[in-house]
């Protein structure tokens, strides 16, 4: 396995990480979680650039890069979700969820056809504008667990008064653009899905 893909598969396990620490929910799980998130974030170009510099480009990596950006920010909105300090609406997670799972077939049937469908423009800025607001509102949840037991100062503290209102809008803006994207993807490769649709497959 490349170094690239080393740290792509690392990715996806510090996803798993971060849920449980961000359920933990106390002060120290939530700095690891932040600290681990950061990680992730910055992993997301290093993966990519090492693969292209050593020439070390494959098909695998190609599919299971996006792929672990997916399951980082499932696992990080989803656990948003269960903090009731926050306003992570439901719908709009379940809207990024059903953008991600929608994609991910996409390049499922890609690569039934023998192609691999590569991250375009709008899946990164997609992605940009997810990890910002997973960073923000992870900022958010260490201020709120740090805030119940030695307060904070009056800026923060009215920062952490506004968690609900600013996590909910970060949360909802970042479901519309990951919608968005998700529409061009679907007719940048509409040719792709109109081709699956027609095609007859076995014991069918």
């Amino acid at each position: 396995m490349t170094l690239a893909n080393r740290i792509t598969m690392g990715r996806m396990a510090l996803s798993l990480a971060i849920f449980v620490l961000i359920l933990s929910k106390t002060f120290w799980s939530e700095i690891g979680a932040l600290v681990l998130l950061t990680v992730a974030s910055i992993s997301d170009g290093i993966d990519g650039a090492i693969a292209r510099r050593t020439r070390t480009t494959t098909s695998f990596g190609a599919i299971a890069d996006p792929f672990a950006d997916k399951i980082l920010v499932m696992a990080v909105f989803l656990a948003f979700a269960s903090i009731k300090e926050l306003a992570v609406p439901l719908w709009a997670v379940f809207l990024i969820l059903l953008r991600e799972l929608t994609i991910s077939t996409l390049r499922v049937l890609a690569a039934l056809h023998g192609d691999v469908m590569k991250a375009e423009a709008a899946g990164k800025i997609k992605t940009t504008i997810q990890l910002i607001a997973a960073f923000t509102i992870m900022v958010l949840v260490v201020l709120l667990v740090w805030g119940k037991k030695h307060g904070l100062p009056a800026p923060l503290a009215e920062v952490v008064r506004l968690a609900k209102p600013i996590s909910w809008w970060l949360t909802v803006v970042t479901a519309f653009f990951t919608i968005i994207s998700g529409a061009i993807y679907l007719y940048n490769h509409r040719a792709l899905l109109y081709k699956s649709w027609s095609q007859r497959g076995q014991g069918q």
